[in-house]
């Protein structure tokens, strides 16, 4: 079966000729490079275990390995997401590759990109996962691909420098080893998670640093080892959650659940809500002082919290108030408008800058592609700048234009 055409298709290769229809007509692929990549590898052999519709479904992920408590630590990502990275990376012919986070099917459509006069590595840190993906390559034809169990934090420095460096799980921070293992006009994909919020991020070598030429939104598994998350998370109440990974963000779990009781504040900005993800990287990357908040369904069906909050939604907080987005029907604003939700004593000083947060990317930026971000290795300045996000091996700035 398969959801891009008849759903009683099961030959494999029907089912790719689709996949890759779709995935033009979708945008995630734009090139014939790319195109021929996924045109070639036969997906469904990285995924043995899998119904060919799930394999060659364009949005969902297969799940290959979880974790003690039944959560994916390793999925073979979505097509489209690969396509859109692999478009990302501008692969050519003869360049050497470097994959973090490998699954098998990805390396080989590296493979495909960069001939047999390239080279391509791929690098986990699971053995297992390893193992599996080896297997795979070779039963699909792909000896070639080489496979490496390590932390990808280290890289793999007996290959380097590579041409390109991708990585599929999502990163917090770029280590050194990421730059110097680039050549000077090489380029890193990776799924860079700020403040909660995900992007898959081109950056080219800029100096020292890197300086992104393009992004989209993405979400995949986190990385494990030396280069995990350091998230703090406060459960104000049972199935009211906020998250963040900005040390100046304060969490006073009780005072803010005490927020949640006093009457809600609303404001409403007068500009249109569109291109959601767009508009939350903007929040996210430009309040004051940013937490992710979580709700389950039962706490909105209640209507303790709004229904943004259902997949996490840039929360503004203070030691005892907090405001975050929410929107209603509005013909006049083209069918929604932005607005804010605001509790505890200081709720309208909260709604104040979140409102004029609203309309200043309404006027300003409400079109897709308009930062521009900056990873600087090293030591931060200090006092650290409002616009930059501390990190452990050195910072990240968003310019908006």
């Amino acid at each position: 079966m398969t959801a891009m055409g008849d759903s009683m298709v099961r030959d494999p290769d029907q089912l790719r000729a689709d996949m890759v229809r779709a995935l033009r007509d979708q945008d995630g692929i734009k090139s014939e490079p790319v195109a021929a990549a996924f045109a070639a590898v036969p997906r469904h052999r990285f995924a043995p275990d899998a119904p060919l519709d799930l394999a060659y479904d364009l949005h969902r992920t297969v799940p290959v390995k979880k974790d003690e408590q039944g959560l994916d630590i390793s999925v073979m990502s979505a097509a489209h997401l690969q396509a859109v990275m692999l478009e990302q990376a501008g692969i050519e012919p003869g360049m050497k590759v470097l994959e973090i986070g490998s699954g098998g099917v990805n390396a080989a459509y590296l493979q495909e990109l960069v001939g047999p006069g390239g080279e391509v590595t791929t690098v986990d840190i699971d053995g297992d996962i390893i193992d599996r993906a080896r297997l795979c390559l070779d039963d699909a034809g792909y000896t070639q691909v080489k496979t490496v169990v390590a932390d990808g934090e280290g890289g793999v420095p007996d290959g380097a420098p590579y041409d390109r460096i991708i990585v599929t799980a999502a990163a917090w921070d770029i280590p050194p080893s990421w730059i110097s293992g680039l050549a000077e006009k090489g380029r890193l994909v990776v799924p860079l998670t700020v403040c909660g919020t995900t992007r898959s991020i081109a950056f080219d070598r800029d100096g020292d640093g890197l300086l992104s030429r393009s992004y989209g939104l993405a979400h995949f598994v986190p990385m494990q080892g030396e280069g995990a998350a350091e998230e703090r998370k406060a459960m104000l109440r049972e199935g009211v959650a906020l998250q963040t990974d900005d040390v100046r963000v304060p969490l006073n779990a009780t005072a803010l659940d005490r927020a949640l009781d006093t009457p809600r504040l609303e404001r409403w900005s007068g500009s249109a809500y569109e291109l959601p993800d767009e508009l939350e990287l903007y929040l996210t990357l430009n309040l004051s002082s940013v937490a992710r908040l979580h709700a389950a369904k039962e706490v909105v069906e209640r209507g303790l919290v709004e229904a943004s909050a259902l997949l996490g939604v840039p929360a503004l907080v203070s030691e005892d108030s907090i405001a975050y987005r929410t929107r209603r029907e509005n013909e006049d604003t083209g069918g929604f408008e932005s607005g804010v939700i605001a509790h505890g004593p200081q709720a309208a000083a909260l709604a104040d800058e979140y409102v004029n947060l609203l309309r200043r990317w309404a006027h300003d930026h409400r079109r897709r592609g308009a930062a521009t971000f900056r990873y600087l290795p090293g030591p931060a300045p200090s006092p650290l700048p409002q616009d930059a996000v501390l990190r452990r091996h050195g910072i990240v700035t968003a310019t908006w234009h």
